[in-house]
């Protein structure tokens, strides 16, 4: 069965890279500009298999969006990983905290992305 993403990036350019690598994996991609943005989208379609997120965005950034996510008891399966420019022990264990699965630091390398999230969505 085809696993559906939604990856959740104020950046045009990594939306693109990220659909463009997990669409030649053979997964669907579902896009977001920002956290509201991703809350919106996850409010109109059946939950995805794994849900990408940046940290730094407008209007809702990743932490606060990984907060609202697991604050639904339905969407709390649904595995969460970050993908930031940032490496802050601080963030990544605030992260976690908020109920992020795991954390990919950008630039991404498609293959250990794709691995990543075969992992958690097992």
């Amino acid at each position: 069965m085809t696993k559906t993403i939604l990856t959740v990036d104020d950046s045009r350019t990594m939306r693109e890279m990220l659909r463009r690598a997990l669409q030649d994996s053979g997964f669907i991609v579902v896009q977001a500009e920002d956290g509201v943005h991703g809350l919106e989208v996850l409010e109109g379609m059946a939950y995805p298999d794994v849900i990408i997120t940046d940290v730094n965005m407008p209007r809702m950034d990743g932490l606060q969006f990984i907060e609202e996510v697991r604050a639904d008891v339905n969407r709390r399966v649904i595995p969460i990983l970050v993908l930031s420019t940032e490496s802050d022990p601080e963030k990544k264990a605030r992260a976690r905290g908020a109920g992020a699965t795991g954390w990919i630091v950008k630039p991404f390398d498609p293959v250990k992305l794709v691995d990543a999230i075969r992992r958690v969505a097992a």
